[in-house]
C-alpha cells in the first residue's frame, strides 16, 4: 500500500471564516505540518480534532492535507 499526501491544503480565518489555498511542508501525520500563505509560515498543530495556527495576531484552523491510500498489487 503506498500513501499519497497532496501538497496543499485549505486553511481558514476563525474571525473572519475567509478560506485560502496554502502550500504543505513538514507535514506529520496526527502531529503538524507548515502552512505557507504568499511568503509567510504558519506552523499548525494537531489538537485532535483540527490543526490550529497562530499568525500575525489572527488563528488559522485547517483539515490538513487529504491522504489517499492506494491499494498495490495483483
Amino acid at each position: 500500500m503506498r500513501t499519497i499526501i497532496d501538497n496543499k491544503a485549505m486553511i481558514t480565518n476563525t474571525r473572519s471564516n475567509v478560506s485560502v489555498e496554502s502550500e504543505v511542508d513538514n507535514f506529520r501525520e496526527g502531529k503538524s505540518f507548515d502552512a505557507f500563505l504568499a511568503t509567510n509560515k504558519i506552523h499548525m498543530k494537531w489538537t485532535g480534532r483540527v490543526f490550529v495556527g497562530n499568525a500575525h495576531g489572527m488563528e488559522f484552523t485547517s483539515k490538513g492535507p487529504e491522504i489517499h491510500h492506494i491499494k498495490e498489487g495483483r
